[in-house]
């Protein structure tokens, strides 16, 4: 569908909501961006359109720049934790797989086919012909060494560790067939999120967990390559020429960092960025009126939610941090949850740009997997019954209001850990701290920069309260896996990858049994009842499923796409195609009449997305409350 000049309303099937988009000009059916935002210490790297112009290059250069407020915490695959960082990797290593932009199933990416044996448990992968950037020949063999090193160091597993658990044995019988074996049935076999690379580059290096990749240009296989990386300020792309696919159409793909999203705002407005996403309710409102922006709301695939310390240990199970011990009360974190107003956060917080929570960690976005909470499960806005569920439990009001557990015991002053670099999370700690106060409990609020704020939060534990989101995949086992028992740290502090330190065995049952059923269905409804469990034992307390608000310029972006074709979505977090099928204004062109316009295209039969991968729709990584993905 090619959208004429005018304003466009898409409304999407079966969720009512509208989608107003301005597009200006008429252009061919192509695809498209992805912006990345959010949180994490940063400084631009062009101040002004001068410099912006001298970077470009000559005339007719093919240059895109994205906005983002996050750094990159690191280069190396095995470690890279942020949105932004994961995001960079997959355009520049391949996976097996990829989501298709239609269906959101797996399709091939440097597997290009695959074959399961009759009892499920062995996997035979072909992999595809295809080169490494300095000319070597990607093989079976590369792919078996990433699974092993995954398998057998702890220094490699903090970014993706859990994903071969269930694996038995990774073997390349030859440089086109990789063959896994499982322990058991694996129902997500083939959403297995883990870049990789290449052999030859990475058997030398003496220890995973200390290499910072930082030798550029960087050996990779995706459709482009990092050539330059300045911590905090940006990382410069070029196009593969190699890439099986064959190259993008960019001359080059530069990821900018801004130390806070009004100052991101301000360098689209500029134009020394043309794209930003992942944005907040109070910058995307501030870009209404720009006749060169084109503002982009549509259904999110994020939750946003608590986590509440529940009495962290170690993944041996030692005890470990300093958090509440009335957090350890599944009776406590009940009453909490009922003392939170979730529609005063959406109206307030969000400006009505997000739903408020009535399920878990999966949004709504996701009917196949969705749980919503009805009945006597529901958790409604409702101080009076949170106060009386602390009474009956034995936490008594002191003289000043504030609760002590029962026999006189510690008072219930909890902290909640947010993060300097963004403003929402400001607002909405000054709501919980009076919703609190109205049931007895006192709430300081700490501000964290986003490095000790993954440290305190995911480590060692030095915390009671803390802010979190995800970007939940069409699979949500992942986000469902960072609560299992064995997502905690080691002793050591590795590993881990844990995102409330919860470890429950009915959770740890039902997970276990979704691995193994093959039965969609049938896997669909125990995905559902641990969204339940943590839902009612409250380790995490969802509180609004933001909506996917974006921005770009349309005198900057030749064509753009919304992926999955039924959502609408421009951002994907960490998917590289969007990225791949960018299309820009040549520098000489942009803004120079009326030919540079925007084409918003939902892309149908078109050759270059056939087996292509979703634009929204690609695994995550951990990293710090809104900064994962």
């Amino acid at each position: 569908m090619t959208c004429p000049l005018g304003e466009v309303s898409l409304r999407y099937k079966g969720t009512g909501k509208v989608v107003n988009h301005m597009v200006r000009g008429l252009s061919r059916i192509v695809v498209a961006a992805v912006v990345l935002g959010l949180a994490g210490p940063a400084s631009p790297l062009w101040a002004g359109s001068e410099a912006r112009a001298g970077i470009e290059g000559p005339a007719g250069a093919r240059v895109v720049r994205i906005g983002v407020t996050q750094s990159v915490d690191s280069m190396n695959p095995f470690l890279a934790l942020r949105l932004v960082s994961t995001s960079i990797l997959r355009w520049t290593y391949a996976e097996l797989t990829v989501p298709d932009p239609k269906t959101l199933r797996p399709s091939p990416d440097l597997a290009e086919s695959w074959r399961t044996s009759a009892d499920k448990l062995t996997w035979t992968f072909t992999i595809r012909r295809a080169k490494w950037s300095d000319g070597v020949p990607v093989t079976a063999g590369d792919a078996a060494w990433t699974f092993n090193k995954l398998m057998t160091d702890d220094a490699a597993k903090t970014a993706n560790g859990t994903a071969v658990e269930n694996f038995a044995s990774v073997t390349a019988p030859d440089d086109r067939t990789l063959v896994i074996r499982t322990k058991k049935p694996q129902a997500s076999m083939l959403d297995t999120p883990v870049p990789i690379v290449p052999e030859h580059v990475w058997k030398d290096v003496p220890d995973v967990g200390a290499f910072e990749n930082d030798r550029y240009p960087m050996v990779g296989d995706g459709p482009y390559i990092a050539v330059e990386h300045k911590k905090d300020a940006y990382v410069r792309l070029k196009p593969n020429p190699d890439y099986w696919r064959g190259p993008p159409r960019l001359d080059e793909l530069d990821i900018v960092f801004y130390t806070n999203p009004e100052a991101a705002n301000a360098g689209l407005k500029k134009g020394d960025i043309d794209l930003i996403g992942r944005l907040q309710a109070p910058q995307y409102q501030a870009l209404a009126g720009d006749p060169d922006i084109v503002r982009w709301n549509t259904q999110g695939r994020r939750s946003t939610y608590l986590a509440l310390n529940p009495g962290a240990a170690t993944a041996g199970g030692e005890p470990i941090g300093d958090g509440h011990p009335a957090l350890r009360d599944a009776r406590v974190r009940q009453a909490i949850h009922y003392a939170i107003d979730k529609k005063a956060l959406v109206q307030q917080v969000q400006d009505g740009l997000a739903v408020p929570a009535d399920g878990s960690v999966v949004p709504p976005m996701y009917p196949e997997f969705f749980w919503k909470a009805e009945g006597a499960d529901l958790v409604v806005h409702d101080p009076a019954r949170a106060n009386r569920m602390l009474d009956d439990a034995g936490y008594k009001r002191g003289p000043d209001g504030i609760r002590t557990m029962p026999g006189g015991g510690r008072r219930l002053d909890l902290r909640f850990s947010i993060h300097t670099e963004t403003p929402v999370e400001e607002k909405i700690a000054q709501f919980l701290t009076g919703w609190l106060k109205d049931i007895g409990i006192r709430l300081t609020t700490r501000p964290l920069d986003s490095s000790k704020f993954t440290e305190e939060t995911g480590s060692t534990a030095l915390y009671d309260i803390a802010i979190s989101g995800w970007s939940v995949d069409p699979d949500p086992e992942e986000v469902l896996a960072t609560h299992l028992c064995s997502r905690r740290p080691t002793a050591s502090g590795r590993g881990g990858g844990t995102e409330s330190f919860y470890c429950d065995e009915q959770y740890e049952d039902l997970y276990r049994r979704q691995l193994t059923e093959l039965d969609r269905a049938r896997r669909a409804d125990l995905v559902k009842r641990m969204q339940r469990r943590l839902y009612t034992n409250a380790p995490v307390i969802a509180l609004y499923y933001p909506n996917d608000l974006e921005a770009y310029r349309k005198d900057r972006i030749a064509a753009i796409t919304p992926v999955p074709e039924d959502k609408g979505l421009l951002y994907g977090g960490s998917g590289y195609w969007p990225v791949y099928t960018l299309r820009a204004v040549p520098a000489a062109a942009a803004g120079s009449g009326p030919g540079a316009g925007v084409t918003v295209a939902v892309v149908a039969g078109v050759a270059v997305l056939a087996g292509v991968g979703a634009l929204l729709l690609v695994r995550r990584r951990r990293a710090s409350a809104y900064d994962r993905e």
